[in-house]
C-alpha cells in the first residue's frame, strides 16, 4: 500500500514527472487569465483542514480570495479574460494556505 502511494505522488509531483509540470503550468496559466491563484481553488465545505487554515488567516487575505474567486465567476460568465496588465504574474506566486 506504501508503495502504491509513493508511486502516486511521485506521479503527481511536478519536479518528478515532466507531465505533471506541463499541467501544472497549463492550469495556471488558465487561472491566471482570470486573475485566480491556485490555492483559490481549495474548498474549504469539502476539506476541514482548508476550513481552519481559512478561518486563521487575516480578514483581508480571505476577502480577496472571495473577491478573486467572484471576479473569475464573472468573467466566466462574460466570456472575457481579465487585461494582461491586471493578470498575476506567474512569478510572484505566493501561497497563503
Amino acid at each position: 500500500m506504501a508503495m502504491t502511494s509513493s508511486f502516486v505522488q511521485a506521479l503527481l509531483n511536478p519536479k518528478k514527472n515532466i507531465l505533471a509540470a506541463i499541467h501544472m503550468k497549463t492550469v495556471s496559466n488558465r487561472l491566471r487569465k482570470v486573475g485566480l491563484r491556485f490555492e483559490d481553488l481549495y474548498d474549504p465545505m469539502e476539506d476541514m483542514d482548508i476550513k481552519e487554515a481559512l478561518n486563521r488567516l487575516p480578514r483581508e487575505i480571505v476577502d480577496a480570495r472571495i473577491q478573486r474567486l467572484q471576479r473569475a465567476m464573472d468573467l466566466s460568465m462574460k466570456h472575457e479574460e481579465l487585461p494582461q496588465d491586471l493578470q498575476v504574474c506567474a512569478s510572484r506566486r505566493c501561497e497563503y494556505i
